[in-house]
């Protein structure tokens, strides 16, 4: 009876209200910071490449289709989990659970801003480039919700490839190749994802249980967590020093090297600050870490682009 009677209500509501709404649940399944922080890490690549400012045409062109190849993978994530999604309390507002978009509009959604991505890429920048987007929004999709998130501890690990796929396409977007710089690039955001995921798994450690998903918190101990927290910020900060030396020829110097382990230091203390905590079996106050992990990220993606372009 509640449904019946809110339908009145609903279809009463202004026509540009309605839209609007219809729109905002659209891009809600995108995930729109998620495909922020990706973007992020897209610019500096491509200025490294360039050793410098590509055109922008080249470079609003791999935006907008890195940004719809990133939304088509979110689309096709809430698509395969909205059976989760349903049992946790973080997800229980996204669009296919409370009914704004039914999953076959998802499903269409998704295809369509798969092909737009990969079209555009390929009419203005590469086929490496495309090629990137296309195989990056088929493991995201298909190997990493489907497969690799339900089924192993180990998922963030395998979800740090597509997550730091824009680096790739974003550096084959400028050259039409990879080289080794962007390969450090891509290892600086691929290991920075262990840290940054599983202060927000420790976050929401009963809603992952809640839905059977093996992340890390949910499937072994804090200490345990803690531990390999501190391991991969090491790791994170320690490749993000090879640029210096790999990327020299590209402008990379002081410039970036010195704000490089600053912002390292930061990130490792932080790191260890968690690690501190669950030793003394206090409040983690995990999600400290997952914002400075995010300030740290952009930091050093600005870090490349000012010493790129001078």
């Amino acid at each position: 009876m509640t449904a019946l009677s809110e339908r009145p209500a609903a279809s009463a509501a202004p026509l540009p209200t309605r839209m609007r709404a219809r729109v905002g649940a659209y891009v809600g399944l995108t995930k729109p910071r998620i495909i922020e922080l990706l973007l992020v890490t897209t610019v500096p690549a491509m200025m490294l490449a360039a050793s410098g400012w590509p055109s922008w045409t080249l470079l609003l062109c791999t935006l907008v289709g890195g940004t719809f190849a990133a939304g088509a993978a979110n689309v096709f994530n809430c698509y395969f989990d909205r059976d989760i999604d349903r049992l946790m309390q973080r997800t229980q507002k996204r669009p296919l659970v409370t009914g704004a978009v039914t999953p076959r509009a998802a499903l269409v959604f998704g295809s369509v801003l798969t092909v737009a991505s990969i079209v555009l890429l390929a009419l203005t920048t590469t086929a490496l480039a495309a090629a990137l987007a296309a195989a990056a929004i088929f493991y995201y999709a298909v190997l990493y919700t489907m497969v690799f998130k339900r089924h192993t501890r180990r998922s963030t690990e395998w979800g740090g490839v597509p997550g730091a796929a824009p680096v790739l396409i974003g550096w084959a977007a400028v050259t039409g190749s990879l080289d080794w710089p962007a390969v450090v690039v891509f290892g600086i955001v691929f290991a920075w994802q262990m840290p940054h995921f599983w202060a927000l798994a420790m976050r929401f450690k009963d809603d992952y249980a809640r839905a059977d998903v093996p992340m890390l918190p949910v499937v072994t101990t804090p200490l345990s967590v803690g531990r390999q927290t501190v391991a991969w910020s090491w790791v994170t900060v320690a490749v993000s020093l090879l640029l210096w030396p790999v990327a020299a020829d590209y402008g990379i110097g002081l410039g970036y090297t010195v704000p490089a382990v600053l912002l390292g230091a930061w990130f490792i203390v932080e790191a260890h600050r968690l690690l501190g905590r669950i030793r003394r079996d206090v409040d983690t106050k995990s999600m400290q870490l997952f914002h400075v992990s995010i300030s740290y990220l952009s930091l050093l993606s600005v870090a490349i682009i000012v010493d790129a372009i001078v």
